[in-house]
C-alpha cells in the first residue's frame, strides 16, 4: 500500500471500506478538493481516497483526553496534534457528551467542597461544587455556578439518592438546610482529602489556577473539560 505525504493510507490501493471493512466500494465522483470519492454498497456510507485531515486519525480523541489531564491548553493541544483550535473545541464537546456519569453506591462517605475559578473576566468568579468519595477518592458529582444554594443542591441531591453514610463539608451555611444533621458533619480536618484534591486540580488545569490569564472563556467548554478530567 502506498502512503501519501501526509502518512495517510489511500483507499484506492486496498478498496476496503473504512467503516464496515468490506471490499464493496464503487467510485462516486470527486470532492471539491479533487479527491476521488467512494460509495460502499454494504453500509451505504461514503469515503474519500485519502484523508489529509489530522483530526481524522483514530487515536486523536485518546490524545485529547490525555493532554487535557496533563494540563495542556487549547492552543497547545492544537499545536501538538496539528489541528485547528476550532476543531479541537468541537471535538472536546463531542467527547464530553459520550462520557457517562459515574455509578453511585449505597452507604458511602463523601466530602463536598467549593472551588473558585473565573469565567471570561477576573471580575466574574465561578464556583465548582463537587463531591469526592472518601474511600476511593473519585469524584462522583459536580456542578458549576454561583456560590448559591441552587448550585450546591444539584450535588447534594445526587448524593442523597444513594443514601450516604456521612457527608463532610466546610462551614458554609447552605449545607445546613440541604442536609440532615444525622449524616452532615462539619469538623476540622474532615475535608482534608477534597482540599488536597483542589490543589491537584489547580496544578493540572491551567484554567483553574489563581494567578493566570488562562481562565475559561466559555461555560460549556469548562464543563466539558471538567467532565473529561474527572471521568474521561
Amino acid at each position: 500500500m502506498i502512503k501519501t505525504k501526509t502518512s495517510c493510507i489511500k483507499i484506492s490501493d486496498s478498496l476496503i471500506c473504512p467503516h464496515c471493512k468490506t471490499k464493496n466500494l464503487i467510485k462516486n465522483g470527486f470532492t471539491k478538493n479533487k479527491k476521488q470519492q467512494f460509495y460502499c454498497k454494504s453500509c451505504h456510507k461514503r469515503c474519500i481516497d485519502f484523508y489529509c485531515y489530522k483530526a481524522y486519525k483514530p487515536n486523536t480523541n485518546a490524545k485529547i483526553i490525555q493532554f487535557i489531564k496533563e494540563g495542556l491548553g487549547i492552543r497547545s493541544t492544537a499545536r501538538v496534534l496539528q489541528i485547528s483550535p476550532t476543531t479541537l473545541l468541537k471535538r472536546i464537546i463531542t467527547i464530553a457528551k459520550k462520557i457517562s456519569n459515574p455509578i453511585f453506591y449505597k452507604n458511602k462517605s463523601y466530602e463536598v467542597d467549593e472551588m473558585r475559578c473565573f469565567l471570561k473576566r477576573k471580575d466574574k468568579p465561578l464556583w465548582i461544587v463537587y463531591a469526592l468519595e472518601r474511600k476511593t477518592k473519585r469524584v462522583v458529582s459536580f456542578s458549576l455556578g454561583r456560590r448559591t444554594k441552587r448550585t450546591i443542591q444539584y450535588v447534594t441531591n445526587s448524593l442523597l439518592l444513594s443514601m450516604p453514610k456521612r457527608i463532610y463539608t466546610d462551614g458554609l451555611p447552605h449545607y445546613k438546610s440541604l442536609l440532615d444533621r444525622s449524616i452532615h458533619k462539619v469538623k476540622r480536618f474532615d475535608t482534608n482529602q477534597i482540599e488536597r484534591n483542589n490543589l491537584s486540580m489547580r496544578a493540572h488545569l491551567k484554567r483553574l489556577q489563581r494567578k493566570t490569564i488562562c481562565f475559561s472563556r466559555s461555560f460549556i467548554l469548562l464543563q466539558c473539560v471538567l467532565r473529561i478530567y474527572f471521568w474521561g
